[in-house]
């Protein structure tokens, strides 16, 4: 939906997934929306660049968060919260219910 707006399907879906799960790395973003690692890394290369995210590194994983600086932020987020809107259910729940970290051990299935 925002592919002409911001250049390309990989930018929209980088975007959408910062905006939904706060932070994310290339390969886990490719894994999610069925892209390769290098067009998300380019994407997400391009956007570092222009300050509307940044990086930081965790180990040998470089993990992507929006600028809190970046001047439209705001205006951004609002903008990907009304194109995730039209998003079809079951693509936008499978986006918002991704594990981020290990289920407890012992805990039932």
């Amino acid at each position: 939906m925002l592919e002409p707006l911001l250049g390309s399907q990989d930018a929209e879906r980088a975007l959408l997934y910062l905006y939904c799960l706060g932070e994310g790395y290339p390969r886990q973003m490719a894994r999610t929306w069925g892209s390769t690692f290098s067009a998300m890394q380019k994407q997400l290369e391009r956007l570092e660049a222009g300050g509307v995210v940044y990086s930081r590194r965790l180990g040998r994983t470089r993990l992507y968060r929006f600028n809190p600086k970046y001047p439209f932020l705001a205006e951004l987020q609002t903008l990907l919260a009304r194109a995730l809107t039209f998003y079809p259910d079951a693509e936008r729940q499978s986006l918002l219910m991704q594990r981020q970290r290990p289920r407890m051990a012992g805990k039932p299935l």
